[in-house]
């Protein structure tokens, strides 16, 4: 089997951070590997895997020779560089925003859709977070049982939002705590003791950009059809890692929590922790640093016919972001698409 020459594009951030540390983790077999990122953070020093390297500038040069670039660094850094990365002959596995809806090209969670890899025309795309983790708890699912409907709630952590949110948390709590003034800069709010029921700009609709793009990257990864009732409300939380949500489902058909417990506890990616009576559910305490989507508090719903409603929690860093990214290069390089 080939092994790619692979480069990680926004390597000092985040996410990037973690993207590294799963591509070690993954055991992802390369030939050689690089690091870049913008003017600001070259020339720092990163270990891996028992060597030193050096974060190069992101250039259009680059991207020579290199077969997979694993990327966060923002939309506009992507829409930079695409097209520089695809005319080299890479393929591009990004984390941004800036190709999910496009037509030509996939919108993938490892696991789910990988059949979709197969039409890439040099760029995949890695769904939004909150997205992410839902399509592991709704494949197996609608698999069994077709979906008529579906109303998601989701309680999203400040990391989703990057380190300077994360810093920000921890300033207005410490503020607020010493009773003392805060500018916050992150948020529209402030995010200490606080709940906000915004991320990212509001459309047309009311709607949010975020809460949108959980209805349209569910459509599009799980090929439903457009007219399927899909509704999402997105709030931001004072937690910095692992983002929550609170979802219900209407089956076509009668299905049972019993049911639902029983197919999610034999699918892949997911770990159920369902003993309310105990206080066995899932919190993001569960969630930080590990792989799995954990679900909880499965039940009837009561408003719906052949309604389920659930809890569940993911590490919105790993999931939602860097580890599918590496599992989407590992599922390439499996597939010999490079």
């Amino acid at each position: 089997m080939r092994k790619p020459n692979i480069a990680i594009l926004g390597a000092t951030g985040v996410v990037g951070r973690e993207i590294t540390k799963i591509v070690d983790e993954l055991n992802i077999d390369f030939e050689t590997i690089k690091f870049l990122s913008s003017a600001k953070s070259a020339g720092k020093k990163l270990e891996f895997q028992g060597k030193t390297y050096t974060v190069e500038e992101a250039q259009p040069e680059s991207f020579d020779g290199v077969n997979i670039v694993l990327a966060s660094a923002g939309a506009s850094t992507s829409k930079l560089f695409a097209p520089e990365i695809v005319k080299r002959g890479g393929v591009l596995v990004d984390n941004s925003s800036a190709f999910r809806m496009n037509n030509d090209v996939p919108l993938v969670i490892a696991g789910v859709n990988d059949e979709d890899l197969r039409h890439h025309k040099g760029i995949i795309a890695n769904p939004n977070c909150s997205t992410s983790q839902l399509m592991l708890v709704l494949k197996p699912l609608i698999d069994k049982n077709p979906m008529k409907r579906l109303i998601v709630s989701t309680y999203q952590a400040v990391s989703g939002a990057g380190l300077a949110a994360i810093n920000e948390l921890t300033e207005n709590t410490k503020a607020r705590l010493e009773e003392k003034n805060f500018d916050n800069k992150c948020f529209k709010k402030p995010i200490a003791f606080n709940v906000i029921p915004q991320i990212d700009v509001f459309t047309e609709n009311g709607y949010t950009k975020e809460e949108m793009k959980v209805v349209n990257e569910t459509k599009k990864i799980l090929h439903l059809p457009d007219n399927l009732p899909i509704s999402c409300t997105a709030a931001r939380v004072p937690v910095y890692n692992g983002h929550s949500e609170a979802v219900d489902i209407e089956f076509e058909n009668e299905i049972s929590p019993d049911e639902v417990r029983e197919i999610l506890k034999n699918s892949f990616g997911i770990k159920v922790i369902d003993n309310p009576e105990n206080f066995a559910y899932p919190t993001t305490y569960d969630a930080s640093g590990v792989d799995p989507v954990f679900v909880g508090r499965i039940r009837k719903n009561l408003a719906f016919k052949n309604g389920i409603s659930l809890w569940c929690v993911a590490d919105n860093l790993r999931i939602g972001a860097a580890l599918n990214t590496v599992r989407i290069c590992k599922k390439i390089i499996e597939m010999q698409l490079f």
